[in-house]
């Protein structure tokens, strides 16, 4: 706005006080009536997060307070870990784009070693202080602390990401109406990254790099599996029993120094004794880094990360694909219900858009190629998408787990709860099934 600067004139005294007497009467008897404009463009804030950091956040400034919705989001790992965490952050970051007046604030490295002595529903209390009226818990280690404040706090919606604790049909059901469970089908995007590890090795050796234990990371591990063992034996007609698939775990989600085996050697490990291409369970990049270090000269090794759709960028040359959670789509709908008063518990597992897989703004669950995929390979990887989008299910008998017990008959298709809470590991599949 412009300053006003009236001319230098030479007037006498008693003419500028009546001019300021005019003025002031002038101004007492104009117009109460304003006109606003309402502002399109977006305006930038930086929310500050409970841990002391702040984000900086870009949400459209409109008319209707009413649309104005904080919420809060618990990040297991660093809001920008190339993993998991950032998958989740991208996806409430996808939710200030589409719900006009949404703005989120969030805690990252919530876990024990990064904030010894907090606790999950503490940090949640915080948000909620700093105004959400809404809180994710993303990550299955925050199962307690979710259930635990949603208890506390039952008027204020609660979503935990891969959890089962709103699923009626679950091992793990209670009744608390504002809680609810929200979850990709990884399983298909496991399988396919099988497909492109056995259409790509030479050895005949895949790894699987694994985090901790529990019912999600074995059905996530034996579904790569699955996914390599129908290639090798369907598109390269190979014997089974010349395919090995071992998995070592390291005890968390990610590395933790003298708390977790470090991702990194256990990577080096599988490449030094003759695996080819490692697979990645864990939310960090370590295995796609040490494929990159290791592929010189003669020496070519592959990997495949996990969870974010760019975290192939980190060591292209080696990275066959990334399978990738997309939550924007699942978040924008369970927020907009509880900002529009429509929330209810509910529990969703869901499934890719099998008309494109990739699609940001409908697909839970991608797989982005990587530029070391060869075209042989990536043509598979197509037909299998296809086949899968058709009606394809290798979560059927007959199958065995680990230690031999039956685990579906022949020609058996397994339920939901049967995939969800898998007590080991398949028959075939070398490495633990429970912790020691």
């Amino acid at each position: 706005m412009s300053a006003f600067k009236p001319r230098r004139v030479f007037i006498c005294s008693v003419v500028v006080l009546l001019l300021v007497a005019v003025s002031l009467i002038a101004a007492g008897c104009g117009s109460s009536t304003t006109t606003t404009t309402a502002v399109t463009t977006p305006t930038s804030t930086t929310p500050t997060t409970a841990s002391g950091s702040s984000t900086t956040a870009t949400t459209p400034t409109t008319q209707a307070a009413a649309q104005d919705f904080t919420f809060g989001m618990l990040l297991v790992g660093p809001y920008n870990d190339h993993g998991w965490s950032e998958a989740n952050y991208q996806g409430g970051k996808y939710v200030e784009s589409k719900l006009p007046g949404a703005k989120m604030i969030y805690v990252d490295k919530v876990n024990s070693s990064d904030r010894p002595g907090t606790t999950p529903e503490q940090l949640a209390e915080d948000l909620v202080a700093q105004g959400a009226k809404l809180v994710i818990f993303s990550s299955d280690d925050m199962k307690d602390g979710a259930i635990a404040f949603a208890k506390a706090h039952p008027d204020i919606p609660v979503i935990h990401t891969s959890g089962s604790t709103a699923w009626k049909e679950g091992k793990d059901y209670q009744s608390l109406p504002n809680l609810s469970n929200i979850m990709g089908k990884m399983e298909y995007g496991k399988m396919i990254a099988g497909v492109a590890a056995a259409m790509t090795t030479k050895t005949g050796k895949i790894a699987y790099l694994g985090p901790l234990i529990n019912d999600e990371t074995r059905r996530l591990a034996s579904s790569v599996f699955l996914g390599a063992q129908y290639a090798w034996t369907q598109y390269l007609h190979k014997d089974p029993a010349q395919l090995k698939f071992s998995v070592n775990w390291i005890g968390f989600w990610f590395n933790i120094p003298g708390v977790t085996s470090d991702p990194t050697q256990v990577a080096d490990n599988f490449y030094n004794q003759g695996y080819d291409v490692v697979v990645s369970g864990i939310d960090t990049t370590e295995a796609l880094v040490e494929a990159g270090k290791l592929s010189t000269g003669s020496k070519q090794v592959f990997a495949i990360p996990y969870d974010f759709a760019g975290s192939i960028d980190e060591a292209p040359n080696v990275a066959l694909g990334v399978p990738y959670f997309n939550w924007g789509p699942a978040y924008v709908k369970a927020i907009a219900d509880a900002r529009d008063g429509k929330w209810s518990s509910f529990f969703e597992w869901n499934a890719p858009d099998w008309t494109n897989i990739n699609n940001p703004d409908t697909s839970a669950v991608g797989f982005a190629k990587g530029k070391a995929l060869s075209a042989d390979a990536s043509a598979k990887v197509d037909e299998f998408v296809t086949s899968l989008a058709g009606g394809l299910n290798l979560w059927k008998g007959p199958l065995n787990l680990q230690d031999g017990t039956a685990y579906l008959k022949d020609g058996e298709t397994a339920t939901d709860q049967q995939i969800w809470y898998l007590p080991q590991l398949l028959q075939g599949m070398e490495g633990q099934s429970v912790s020691k």
